[in-house]
């Protein structure tokens, strides 16, 4: 095939993709081999393709792509989340557009309308997806929603309901009145807001006494149903007994005593409003109070609210405050900061509300997922710290709210056959149901039209904490042979904001389900964020449109530009100049190889250069590969691609490829080009996991392959014993040179003409590299000599002095001009270093390592200083 100019990331993107897929490299079922499973973190069915997307995705292709290189059986389970309260509200938005009212359908109907918006827009991300280049096993695609998932969740509800881990009660919840829904405690986010304090005064019936109150929400007044004083507060001792009256309802309230008030608080006297707050409901219970509830569903006032009837609560905040100040009621408002809960879904202010719902216990089941965790380490956090975070949420577990009250989702099945409280049965299917009713109540003549099904749906966590489980029927099927081979799955990767959502739920099934942990380690990505450290948000118009990224610097570029600024656990700072850095590699990459390609190859000796070049080589290759797998075995990735970046920019770009290369319009041996070719393709395998496209085309340019010599199938290479001697040798080699080429670059002596080279060291000389330093150099030979060369400029590496006879190449006067200056500025500079030194104070009070820094700037100086003053000698 014939190597194009430059990389074309569209067209070779398709082209490899679709070959992948073809093959069905990606597809894995049960063998002999170790299995490597990783189960995708299911994006919103309704979706599409953001920056922490990408991150999280290409972090999981990485991992995968390499454990398919290293000959594991790699499973990357794909799939989406129902995501009830966001598809519900979509569902809903588009209705109301096509003048449609959620209210006016049946459940039946508008279930029909959110399956067809599934449909439509449903698994777009996992398109775009591929156009990333994710490796998944597309034949295994499960949605929350499908049949067999649904049916576990049933299993496992009523399972955990026959337990006695699942009940049924009114308590207060958290409500998002505008997905008109129950929130668990997790789903709520506590942000402090400025608002006011309202003081008001209520009369105590039968007198001209009134008692003040602060309260943050004015408009819950049409709620209280008491006002509560501290029995130990003398201030209000003579009001036992007695009733106040609620400004504008004119209602009578009882005055209760509990030392639940907080006598130096406030006022010392508090409104007691069951219906509306958690604590004030605690208090109407032990005191027998009357609840009343003043809300809709939508936060807008009912019956209770009196003239606000109909009103959003916002605005009757407003108007009330305006009332009560108007009659005499407000004395006065003051600024307050609270912290306000709101939605993490629909950001709308959350109401506590009193509603009967479904909650499971989870103390109990907790424990094993705790100690997994935090003692035994059989799950272990990447990075640690968030081990903390961890303990603190599983420590201080609640009961878990899972009812929701929304259609799309998996219906409760819970059956009712009468009006009491406890007139249900649990059971997966209707006609089970129907056997459990007749059987609890005896009563024969029940029929299946005599239940109703609770109208609630599950919480969508409740499906996705067995995602581990359920994506290979383990709930259904608990010994297939698909769960023994696959589970528990090895590498989670996902954000920290859902390791109490998601992974701690998914660890406690785990143990509640299989007796095991759902995977071994947990690799919590940062989140991106833009350069000003802004948390990328349609709102703020800051996130990149992913698609046109990968358009733009093609997905390699936008795989490495994501990963090269991607520290563990710690946020991504994005920037585009990032994914430019990554078009830009590829290219370099790309350019390499037509170079090489664009050589004469003959049957040649191979020059000792050539030979050394390749053997320092082997040893870095050897040396960076170790360094990768402790990278890999610490989920530092970032840093496993920026040690491979330097191998391929660094040692084999800029090094390697211009020690082999061949002299101008001639041909290299046969022996270094076969070298250099297998060189390369084992740089292209540990690039791949992380640029898949560019490598497998420059792979299956490199030789014909058949579909079994595919790079995304070849085999990871091995490392073999590091020559440290090698190394270190060439490191050694790379000063001279460097120290060669800054005099040309300093003097102008052109590439093209020769120098010579002489040394000078008093002990025993190493010539092993004078190969590769005369190849690189253009020196025409290295002499040894015993004493220094005069007329000739010097630079020192380690022990060695070199020498380079300046002949007529340079203007001697400027040359011993700049030499002079530099000597002066040295010898300032080593000064003030020995004055910090010989400071007793400072010597004493620095740290050690200070004084090392110090120590060493000396040194380097006075040999800096002893070799310009050689040069200097040498040209006078």
């Amino acid at each position: 095939m014939e190597i194009a100019s430059k990389y074309e990331s569209q067209k070779v993107e398709k082209h490899w993709y679709d070959y992948w897929m073809s093959n069905g490299y990606f597809h894995s079922t049960p063998d002999e081999r170790e299995p490597y499973t990783i189960v995708i973190p299911p994006p919103n069915v309704t979706g599409v393709l953001h920056m922490g997307h990408m991150l999280n995705n290409t972090i999981q292709d990485v991992l995968i792509r390499r454990a398919r290189l290293m000959g594991k059986n790699a499973c990357w389970v794909p799939g989406t989340d129902h995501a009830s309260i966001a598809t519900e509200a979509k569902v809903v938005a588009k209705l109301k557009e096509q003048g449609i009212d959620k209210a006016d359908l049946t459940r039946e109907e508008f279930l029909k309308h959110a399956w067809d918006w599934t449909d439509e827009y449903g698994g777009v991300i996992l398109e775009q997806l591929k156009k990333l280049g994710c490796s998944c096993d597309w034949d295994r695609t499960k949605f929350t929603l499908d049949d067999n998932m649904s049916a576990s969740v049933i299993k496992v509800f009523v399972d955990l309901f026959e337990k006695g881990l699942i009940y049924r009660g009114f308590r207060m919840v958290n409500w998002d009145p505008e997905a008109q829904t129950t929130l668990s405690d997790e789903e709520v986010i506590h942000e402090e807001k400025q608002g006011l304090l309202y003081y008001l005064e209520y009369q105590i019936e039968g007198s001209d006494e009134k008692v003040t109150i602060a309260t943050t929400r004015p408009e819950t007044i049409l709620g209280d149903t008491a006002i509560c004083i501290n029995p130990n507060d003398e201030r209000y001792t003579h009001l036992k007994g007695k009733k106040a009256i609620v400004p504008l309802s004119g209602r009578a309230i009882p005055i209760i005593e509990d030392e639940y008030v907080d006598i130096e608080f406030g006022t010392g006297c508090l409104k007691v409003t069951p219906a509306h707050d958690v604590n004030d409901k605690t208090l109407g219970e032990k005191h027998n109070l009357e609840v009343i509830d003043i809300f809709n569903a939508n936060a807008t006032l009912n019956h209770h609210g009196l003239h606000y009837e109909g009103k959003d609560r916002f605005v009757v905040r407003k108007e009330i405050s305006k009332e009560l100040e108007e009659k005499g009621f407000l004395v006065k408002t003051e600024t307050h900061l609270n912290k306000v809960g709101t939605s993490e879904r629909t950001k709308a202010v959350i109401e506590p509300r009193l509603s009967d719902q479904w909650f499971l216990k989870m103390e109990k089941l907790a424990e094993p997922a705790i100690k997994a965790v935090l003692e035994t380490g059989d799950v272990k956090l990447f990075p640690k710290k968030f081990e903390n975070t961890y303990r603190h949420w599983m420590e201080n577990v609640r009961d878990w709210n899972i009812s929701r009250q929304l259609w799309w989702g998996q219906q409760i099945p819970a059956y009712y056959y009468g009006e009491g409280a406890d007139d249900f049965v649990v059971a997966e299917r209707k006609e089970e149901a129907l056997e459990k009713a007749i059987a609890k109540t005896g009563n024969k003549a029940l029929s299946a039209a005599d239940l109703k099904q609770d109208e609630d749906a599950l919480d969508t966590w409740f499906s996705s904490w067995l995602w581990p489980i359920s994506v290979f029927n383990g709930i259904l099927e608990p010994e297939n042979k698909e769960i023994e081979y696959y589970y528990p799955t090895n590498d989670l990767v996902t954000g920290p904001d859902i390791l109490f959502f998601w992974v701690a739920r998914m660890i406690v099934s785990g143990y509640e389900y299989r007796d095991e942990k759902p995977f071994q380690n947990v690799y919590l990505t940062g989140l991106v964020r833009d350069k000003q450290r802004r948390k990328m948000s349609k709102s703020l118009g800051n996130s990149p449109d992913a698609l046109g990224l990968i358009n733009e610097y093609g997905a390699d570029g936008v795989r490495v530009g994501l990963l090269l600024s991607a520290a563990a656990g710690n946020d991504l700072m994005f920037d585009e100049a990032l994914c430019q850095q990554g078009k830009n590699f590829a290219n370099k990459i790309w350019n390499g190889f037509r170079l090489v390609q664009g050589w004469e190859v003959a049957d040649l000796p191979q020059p000792e250069a050539s030979k050394l070049g390749l053997e320092w080589y082997n040893a870095k290759f050897n040396q960076t590969l170790l360094e990768i797998e402790d990278h890999f075995s610490k989920y530092r990735i970032s840093d496993a691609l920026m040690a491979i970046y330097k191998l391929v920019w660094d040692d084999y770009s800029s090094w390697l490829l211009e020690i082999v290369k061949p002299a101008y319009q001639q041909p290299i041996d046969k022996t270094t080009f076969d070298a250099v070719i297998v060189i390369f393709e084992n740089n292209l395998k540990l690039l791949h996991p992380f640029m898949p496209f560019l490598t497998e085309e420059i792979w299956q340019h490199i030789a014909e392959r058949t579909p079994e010599e595919a790079l995304v199938i070849a085999k990871w290479p091995e490392a073999t014993a590091i020559d440290e001697a090698l190394i270190s040798g060439f490191d050694f080699a790379a000063e001279v040179i460097a120290g060669v080429r800054t005099i040309r670059k300093q003097k102008n002596i052109p590439m093209k003409e020769y120098l010579e080279l002489s040394v000078l060291n008093e002990g025993a000389i190493a010539k092993d590299w004078d190969a590769v330093i005369t190849k690189l150099t253009n020196v025409s030979e290295i002499s040894y000599v015993a004493e220094a060369v005069d007329g000739a400029l010097s630079f020192r590496v380690k022990s060695n002095e070199y020498f380079i006879p300046i002949s007529g190449a340079i203007d001697v006067d400027a040359e011993i001009k700049k030499i002079e200056e530099e000597l002066k500025y040295t010898k300032g500079f080593l000064k003030s270093v020995e004055k910090k030194l010989s400071n007793e104070r400072f010597v004493s009070n620095a740290p050690e390592q200070v004084i090392e820094i110090e120590h060493k700037k000396k040194a380097d100086a006075e040999a800096k200083i002893e070799t310009l003053e050689k040069s200097l000698a040498s040209l006078k």
